[in-house]
């Protein structure tokens, strides 16, 4: 066991599991995500599209909008510091995303009971106009993402 100290505010929690998962996530770094928002059961991400981003229609992949949509929903259902992948996921794809346009992505718990959930996450362009809406079924899995010794209670 650690001897890192877990948080017990919420908050506080959500963050330290946040710094913790984007410093093993390869995946949402090279695609260049960022991170703007955490909080018990949501966060909030952005992705500029680049050049390498664009299909054949010269629009954004859709894998790349289901990535960042994917990531926020993966930020939201572990802030609470306990194992959560996902079990399903859907996707409508509104309208298109543009290279040069920085998407963001929220993501919102809609409900949380046992081990499982469900999380919906909005994609909107950088005129705010929603270009994506995807719905996330979670699952929790046994461990933590941060192991350490639970402080007390103030």
């Amino acid at each position: 066991m650690s001897d890192t100290l877990i948080p017990t505010e919420p908050q506080a929690l959500a963050e330290a599991v946040t710094e913790a998962m984007w410093s093993r996530d390869r995946a949402a770094q090279a695609l260049g995500l960022q991170i703007e928002a955490v909080g018990p059961g949501h966060a909030r991400l952005t992705m500029k599209v680049r050049g390498d981003m664009v299909n054949g229609h010269h629009i954004c992949h859709g894998g790349l909008i289901f990535s960042l949509a994917d990531t926020a929903f993966a930020y939201a259902c572990n802030s609470y510091n306990r194992n959560t992948v996902a079990s399903a996921c859907h996707i409508d794809f509104l309208a298109p995303g543009k290279e040069g346009d920085t998407l963001s992505a929220d993501a919102v718990e809609m409900s949380a009971s046992g081990r499982t959930g469900v999380y919906d996450v909005t994609i909107r362009d950088s005129a705010g106009k929603t270009i994506a809406l995807f719905r996330g079924k979670s699952y929790r899995i046994s461990g933590e993402v941060i192991a350490g010794l639970q402080a007390e209670k103030a």
